[in-house]
C-alpha cells in the first residue's frame, strides 16, 4: 500500500496574465480530518507518558492535516476529575498539541504545530431534572473507583443534559495548523439551543401514555446539542475564510421505546442543514440570531453517529446532508487497509460509516479516505481507537470578487 504524502499547505500557482502582472490569488490545498479518539481523560493529557494517546498522536502524526476535529476528549471543567485547581477550562486540547503532538512518536515522523479550540460541553453536566424518568434527580457524579461504580455513572449520566459521567467527558476540539488564521474570537457556539426551537423537533413522548416525554419547564432549557454545535471560522493564505461546522451527535442507541436518543441524533444532525440554510430559529450561545450567511465556505465536521445505508439511526438523518444542494457529498472515503469483515467505507471498527468530512459546494475534494494502519512507536497492538480518522485533501478556491 502507498503510504499518503504528508499534506503541505501551500498556495497553488495562479495565471499570470502577462510578463510583470500581479500574482492572482490562487487555491489552497488543505487536507481535513476527523478523529474520535475513544475517550480520552483529563489524567493522560496531564503528561506526555500514555502509551494510548502516544500511539493516536503517531496516527495524527502520519495522516498530518491541516486541520482536525477530534471527538471524545475531556473538557477540563472546574472540579471534574483530574483538573488542574487554579487553571483555567478548556485547556485539554492544549496539552495534547504539546505533551504529544508536539513529540515525534515514532522513527521518520515529525512533529505537529497547531492553535486549538475548545469550548464547554454538554455531556456531564447536570440538568437537575429526572430526564431519564428513573424518579430520581442525580446531580453528583460518582468519584471513580468509588463503589456506585458504572451503574451511578448512568445514573448521573441519565439526568445530564448530554451523557458523561463527569462533567466535561466527551468534549470536542479544533485543532488549526498553526500557519492558519484561527479566528477564536468569531467563533459560535450552540451548547445551549433548547431542542424544542427547532421547529417541527422529534421531540421524544412516553410510549405508555402519548404524553411528552418533557415536562413544560423542562422544554424551556432542554438542549439540542448532546456535547455542543460549533462555528469555527479559520482564515487562509488566498484570503478566504472556512467555516468549520463541528459537533458530535449522541448515538441513536441507549435509550428505550420513547427513542429520545434516536430522536435527537435526527436533529442534532437536522441542524446543520438548517444552519446553512440560514433558518430563522437558530440563536448562538451569545444571543446572536441566524445561521450561516449565503455563499460562505464551510465543512461538516464530526462523529455523526449515523450510517446512511445500515444501522439503527432514525429516519435517515445524515441523509439530509449528502443529499443537500449546498454539500459535496458525493466523494466517500474509503480505507485502502481492509480490517477484518469491515466494509471499505467503514469509519468505525463496529462497522459503521458515521464519521464525515462534507465542504460546501466549490471546494473541491481530491482525495479522501479512512485510516486504519495500526501505529508502530508506542507499546500496543491494534488501532488506539474504536473510530479511525477520515481524512480529504481539499482545494479551497480564493474569495470571489
Amino acid at each position: 500500500m502507498l503510504p499518503i504524502r504528508p499534506i503541505r499547505l501551500l498556495l497553488l500557482l495562479g495565471a499570470i496574465c502577462s510578463p510583470g502582472a500581479a500574482r492572482q490569488p490562487a487555491p489552497v490545498a488543505l487536507r481535513v480530518a476527523t478523529f474520535n479518539l475513544g475517550d480520552v481523560a483529563t489524567a493522560d493529557l496531564l503528561t506526555g507518558e500514555s502509551a494510548r494517546l502516544r500511539r493516536l498522536a503517531e496516527v495524527i502524526q502520519r495522516v498530518r492535516p491541516n486541520v482536525v476535529l477530534l471527538n471524545e476528549i475531556a473538557y477540563d471543567s472546574p472540579g471534574a476529575p483530574d483538573v488542574p485547581a487554579g487553571e483555567p477550562p478548556g485547556r485539554n486540547a492544549r496539552r495534547f498539541v504539546e505533551n504529544y503532538l508536539a513529540t515525534a512518536q515514532a522513527p521518520g515522523l515529525r512533529p505537529l504545530r497547531y492553535e486549538a479550540f475548545m469550548a464547554a460541553t454538554n455531556t456531564g453536566m447536570p440538568s437537575g431534572f429526572d430526564l431519564d424518568h428513573s424518579g430520581a434527580v442525580v446531580t453528583e457524579y460518582p468519584a471513580p473507583g468509588s463503589e456506585a461504580g458504572a451503574e451511578g455513572a448512568r445514573a448521573y449520566g441519565g439526568d445530564c443534559w448530554g451523557y458523561g459521567a463527569y462533567p466535561g467527558q466527551y468534549g470536542m476540539a479544533l485543532l488549526v495548523d498553526a500557519r492558519l488564521d484561527l479566528r477564536e474570537d468569531e467563533a459560535r457556539t450552540f451548547r445551549l439551543l433548547p431542542w424544542d426551537y427547532v421547529p417541527g423537533a422529534f421531540l421524544p413522548k412516553d410510549p405508555d401514555t402519548g404524553e411528552p416525554w418533557f415536562t413544560e419547564e423542562q422544554l424551556r432549557t432542554v438542549r439540542l446539542s448532546s456535547k455542543s454545535h460549533w462555528d469555527v471560522p479559520v482564515g487562509l493564505p488566498n484570503g478566504s475564510v472556512v467555516h468549520f461546522l463541528c459537533s458530535h451527535p449522541t448515538p441513536p442507541a441507549f435509550d428505550g421505546p420513547e427513542m429520545r436518543n434516536k430522536r435527537r441524533n435526527f436533529d442534532e444532525i437536522r441542524f446543520w442543514a438548517d444552519y446553512i440554510a440560514g433558518e430563522p430559529y437558530i440563536v448562538d450561545d451569545a444571543n446572536g440570531a441566524g445561521g450561516l450567511p449565503p455563499g460562505e465556505a464551510f465543512v461538516i465536521l464530526g462523529d455523526l453517529n449515523a450510517d446512511p445505508d445500515e444501522g439503527d439511526s432514525f429516519k435517515n438523518p445524515i441523509g439530509l446532508l449528502l443529499n443537500d444542494r449546498r454539500i459535496e457529498g458525493s466523494a466517500v472515503p474509503v480505507a485502502e487497509a481492509a480490517v477484518g469483515d469491515l466494509d471499505p467505507d467503514d469509519t468505525a471498527g463496529f462497522g459503521l460509516r458515521v464519521d464525515y468530512v462534507l465542504p460546501s459546494r466549490g471546494i473541491e475534494v481530491t482525495s479522501c479516505g479512512v485510516w486504519r494502519q495500526a501505529p508502530t512507536g508506542a507499546p500496543g497492538s491494534g488501532f488506539p481507537s474504536d473510530h479511525f480518522p477520515v481524512w480529504a485533501d481539499l482545494r479551497v478556491p480564493p474569495p470571489a470578487d
